[in-house]
């Protein structure tokens, strides 16, 4: 009986575990904010330059920036979603907003004056060229 009881018990929980977080946690319009690894992030590198492609839907051009230091990039995107129906009376309203935050470091500093950025359907396309003077020198060991 036992073995029964926590049998049940098991299966009792596991009903109202998928229930609970969905009825009490998960809005009841619009996705959950990103998490930084639900960035998608491609990067691929070519004689001159690193290309960048990440995947940003849903977030306006402006809430997006793109900071370079050293060899270090980091992508922010400001998530603003809101409930925009105006013809009928609120009951309830929800609101999200937070900020993700994705940062990586490539094999080698870029040339962050000459970087270009593109914004095209939810899809970030950024070009860093490589720093010209980027060679390996050999130190004389004394």
């Amino acid at each position: 009986m036992n073995a029964m009881t926590s049998r049940s018990n098991s299966l009792f929980d596991d009903f109202f575990s998928d229930l609970a977080p969905g009825f009490f946690i998960r809005p009841l319009h619009g996705d959950p904010l990103p998490s930084p690894a639900q960035i998608k992030v491609d990067v691929q590198e070519d004689a001159q330059a690193y290309n960048v492609v990440a995947e940003l839907p849903g977030v306006k051009k402006e809430d997006i920036q793109v900071s370079v230091e050293g060899s270090t990039v980091t992508l922010r995107a400001e998530i603003k979603q809101e409930d925009a129906r105006k013809d009928a009376r609120t009951l309830r309203s929800e609101r999200y907003f937070g900020a993700v935050v994705r940062s990586f470091q490539l094999p080698q500093e870029v040339d962050a004056s000459q970087a270009q950025c593109q914004y095209l359907n939810g899809v970030l396309s950024v070009a860093l060229p490589k720093k010209a003077n980027n060679s390996v020198q050999r130190l004389t060991i004394n």
